[in-house]
């Protein structure tokens, strides 16, 4: 791996809390895996007073990890790529279904290490007929990401990610782009995307009920920054990079394990309410042109 690389492990502590919310979901092995994370909670979020807020959250989190699986079956790709997957275990759950999946599941490599490690101590896998392969991978480290897909076989190839772009600034992006753009053109496929955020405003930045420890997380990784301005920007931004849009994951909120326990906390003044949540993101299915 190239020296010049940027380091971006500050980052893997997000995907400790992004498995613990979804530990109160039904998102295949999130439970059991949640059950086994240790050590401190780095948002400092409330696990014990569940309210409104908190679980607003975890049916997004719920949502945007369904919307991914929803367009990855309207594509006929066989291989898979997942880029910093963090402690989803959407391959080991696809491979256990399809004996013709061939899934890369990536990430840096301390991530991976704790990954294996939880894997291996809940016997998963154990059912797989398709072929699941867990190996560390920097994104943005070209060679490797090139190395990487050289492990699959003949096909096209599905590239998917959620949770990582929102970690990269302009030049970083145009830079990950390339890398798939090349991939695609290369070997045909599809690029599954669950980071089609939007900027909030700063009003409603600040009325969102946050803890300190997060919100410094937040501001030192610019993570509103580096969003999007609007979705109309990201597409020219994608088309910019030579991808267009095929196809835009539809929600289905009445089907999320959450939707129960979210409706019990309900504030009084949105019970009457028909309109959804509020869209502050986007799932795409993206191909290169």
């Amino acid at each position: 791996m190239s020296d010049q690389l940027k380091d971006f492990s500050s980052v893997s502590p997000s995907a400790k809390s992004l498995l613990l919310m979804k530990g109160y979901t039904n998102i295949p092995y999130a439970k059991q895996m949640a059950a086994l994370m240790q050590g401190p909670e780095v948002f400092g979020l409330n696990f014990d007073d569940k309210d409104f807020w908190f679980w607003i959250r975890v049916m997004h989190f719920e949502s945007r990890y369904w919307s991914v699986s929803q367009l990855l079956e309207q594509t006929d790709c066989k291989n898979i790529l997942e880029i910093s997957s963090g402690f989803s275990l959407r391959g080991l759950d696809l491979c256990a279904k399809d004996k013709d999946i061939h899934y890369l599941d990536t990430d840096l490599p301390e991530v991976v290490a704790s990954k294996q490690n939880l894997i291996a101590e809940l016997h998963l896998g154990q059912d797989a007929i398709g072929k699941y392969d867990l190996l560390p991978l920097n994104a943005m480290d070209n060679t490797a990401f090139s190395a990487v897909m050289n492990s699959f076989g003949n096909g096209p190839v599905a590239i998917v990610n959620e949770g990582l772009l929102m970690y990269l600034n302009l030049e970083e992006k145009k830079q990950l782009c390339k890398t798939i753009d090349g991939a695609l053109q290369r070997r045909g496929g599809y690029w599954i995307t669950a980071d089609v955020y939007v900027r909030r405003s700063a009003e409603v930045t600040a009325s969102l009920p946050t803890s300190q420890s997060e919100a410094d997380f937040l501001a030192q990784h610019r993570i509103e920054e580096n969003k999007f301005e609007s979705y109309e920007a990201a597409a020219a931004f994608f088309k910019e990079q030579g991808f267009e849009m095929v196809s835009e994951a539809a929600p289905n909120y009445s089907t999320m394990s959450t939707l129960p326990h979210l409706i019990s906390t309900l504030p009084e003044e949105m019970r009457a309410s028909k309109q959804p949540p509020p869209k502050i993101q986007a799932t795409w299915m993206l191909r290169a042109i």
